[in-house]
């Protein structure tokens, strides 16, 4: 399929419909939860991380197609990943997303949520995940985190 836009609409769907790893991780060493108030989207992401890497990985939460192809998109390629490896990509994921980086380098299957860009009010939601991926990797687990922050990309 060479059309962005259908790969994009292909790949939500598809990952709202049977999104990976929605479940709790057991055992899970790290966690943490993520709220968009404005749409109301919540998700909670579980790792089990040992010797700095990431052995299992999990969502659950209540979350519009977007954000749940995200954290669905999030577990498949994070898995079996060091927690470095999972901060860089995080990291490359946001700045591709507010065009401060190439297209696509080094994202893989993650590339078609690139075209969120066209929906500025979606950008949220397909950050969602990955911000509670940084709150779970940092230990952050005393408060829900929000998209809500001085950090939001775009």
């Amino acid at each position: 399929m060479n059309d962005p836009a259908a790969l994009y609409q292909r790949v939500v769907l598809d990952h709202n419909r049977a999104p990976r790893n929605f479940r709790v991780v057991q055992p899970c060493t790290h966690h943490a939860e993520g709220l968009n108030p404005v749409c109301g989207d919540r998700i909670t992401l579980y790792l089990d991380v040992r010797n700095a890497r990431i052995e299992d990985i999990g969502f659950q939460g209540d979350a519009c197609a977007i954000a749940t192809a995200s954290a669905s998109l999030l577990t498949d390629v994070l898995r079996q990943r060091s927690a470095a490896e999972a901060r860089a990509l995080a990291r490359a994921f946001e700045q591709q997303l507010a065009g401060h980086a190439n297209e696509g380098d080094g994202l893989g299957p993650l590339q078609p949520l690139l075209r969120v860009r066209e929906y500025p009010g979606r950008l949220k939601c397909v950050l969602l995940p990955w911000r509670a991926l940084e709150a779970a990797l940092n230990g952050d687990v005393a408060h829900t985190v929000s998209t809500e922050t001085d950090a939001d990309a775009g």
